[in-house]
């Protein structure tokens, strides 16, 4: 009894040794505060609670983003990193409950007689007259149950991280259906963009055919030079080369958009006719606070911030002492036939182990400290993350507001440069203008109709990234 005492109090006080190491509980630092608005409004009043389906007004897009949601990819890889973070919740769970099985088994013993074992077995009766045989046989069925006790919530912190890593990997699907919709749209415009670049570029091969022609005819009538022949001829040739290479960045941007459907190559039905007639959605941008809430890349990154606070609880339960209960139940017996009987062949167990870490606990510190870095890092990202989607969502409002006085120059620019061409044809017709104008006037026209598409194009993918950095999309 004496020793039971002695064995106890050391027991005790090699535990609260080991348990005084323990780190403090690692502290956050103060997340920054958003600002109030992006452009001194408080209207609340924000795009991205409208679903795409309605943000988007051309059935063509409209089909084909539905399209890419059910068959892309990325996206149905994302959906498998949601079913693996759900598994983990599982396992986490059945880490709080005991393991139970069931085992049975059987095996032979020789034991020397010059052992203790040897010679007691020597004097003992196992049967009236029959001492134990030298080599014993040994049978046995027994249910088992090993359960570690959660006093430090170590299991449960685990737990609850797991649950945050699978809301986070739900947010990533979210983020990933957001930029899914915005780089088909983007695609699409993209497309419509080009078709109307090949139909100016068209239209400025017809015309510039037409003013060979008559340079020909001048030629012929001694009234201009072959220098002249040529140079309209190389214009003509440059407008065709332009053509083909429209024609192969057509190809490509149809090429991307069927990849981001997940189909092979074929035509993306579109309506080719109206593209510079398209106006962008109007758009209200809310306030900055509602990013938090709206933005699927935020919430990730919250999640994952709280799922790093918790493995520091984890690491640092690790410093603590840990009890393990064991259990058995069963059958065991030297013969088959005694296998089952009762209560001689019943067999039973349960102990209660009670550890903790005492020498060489540099593996344990590390850990800890590696979970307190990567807590950090998580802090750091969700800040740099909210940041961000600020910046993203000031740059897209200025090049909006942007985009739209400089439309509307250039639209002016292309109608005055349209006027030019009938001028600068009629003078050169009555010799009041030399070729070499009339050349730079087309030029410049094309030129600048080429950057009327592009500004419009522009325009189109500012409300669709100002829809997807707002937090639309998704829902």
């Amino acid at each position: 009894m004496y020793k039971i005492k002695i064995f106890s109090i050391v027991l005790s006080i090699c535990l609260a040794v080991a348990s005084c190491d323990a780190p403090a509980a690692a502290v956050s630092t103060a997340i920054k505060s958003v600002p109030e608005s992006f452009d001194k409004s408080t209207d609340t009043t924000n795009i991205s609670t409208t679903p795409w389906r309605t943000y988007f007004k051309d059935p063509n897009l409209v089909n084909l983003i539905d399209t890419a949601i059910k068959n892309n990819q990325e996206l149905q890889i994302t959906l498998q990193e949601i079913e693996i973070a759900k598994n983990d919740i599982r396992v986490r769970k059945g880490a709080l409950l005991p393991m139970v099985g069931i085992g049975a088994g059987a095996g032979v013993l020789n034991v020397g007689k010059y052992t203790s074992q040897g010679a007691g077995d020597s004097s003992t009766e196992i049967t009236p007259g029959h001492i134990v045989p030298e080599v014993l046989q040994d049978y046995k069925l027994a249910a088992y149950a090993n359960w570690e006790v959660d006093i430090w919530k170590k299991l449960r912190n685990s737990k609850k991280a797991a649950v945050s890593r699978y809301l986070s990997t739900v947010e990533g699907k979210n983020l990933v259906i957001t930029n899914l919709i915005a780089e088909v749209a983007d695609s699409y415009y993209e497309l419509l963009a080009l078709d109307s670049q090949l139909d100016i570029v068209r239209q400025n091969i017809a015309l510039q055919s037409n003013a060979l022609e008559i340079v020909k005819i001048q030629k012929e009538a001694a009234r201009t030079t072959e220098l002249a022949v040529q140079k309209f001829q190389a214009e003509v040739l440059a407008s065709k080369s332009m053509e083909f290479g429209i024609l192969q960045n057509i190809k490509e941007t149809e090429n991307k958009i069927n990849f981001l459907l997940g189909q092979y190559p074929q035509e993306i039905k579109r309506d080719k006719s109206n593209f510079l007639s398209l106006l962008p959605s109007e758009i209200n941008s809310g306030i900055p606070s509602q990013l938090l809430a709206n933005r699927p890349d935020i919430k990730q990154a919250e999640l994952q911030l709280e799922a790093a606070k918790l493995d520091v609880k984890v690491a640092r339960s690790e410093f603590f002492p840990s009890l393990n209960i064991t259990a058995a139940i069963g059958f065991n017996a030297f013969k088959p036939s005694f296998l089952f009987t009762l209560p001689e062949s019943l067999m039973y167990s349960l102990a209660g182990d009670l550890a903790a870490p005492l020498i060489n606990r540099n593996a344990i510190k590390a850990e800890y400290s590696s979970a307190s870095a990567r807590q950090i890092q998580a802090l750091y990202n969700y800040e740099r993350t909210i940041l961000n989607a600020y910046l993203e969502v000031t740059g897209q409002l200025s090049k909006i507001n942007n985009l739209g006085k400089s439309y509307d120059l250039k639209w002016q620019q292309v109608a005055a440069l349209d006027r030019s061409i009938g001028l600068a044809s009629d003078l050169f017709k009555s010799d009041k203008a030399d070729y070499f104008e009339v050349l730079m006037t087309q030029r410049d026209a094309l030129e600048s109709k080429l950057e009327l598409i592009s500004t419009k194009k522009e325009q189109l993918n500012a409300a669709v990234y100002i829809y997807r950095d707002l937090g639309g999309g998704w829902k």
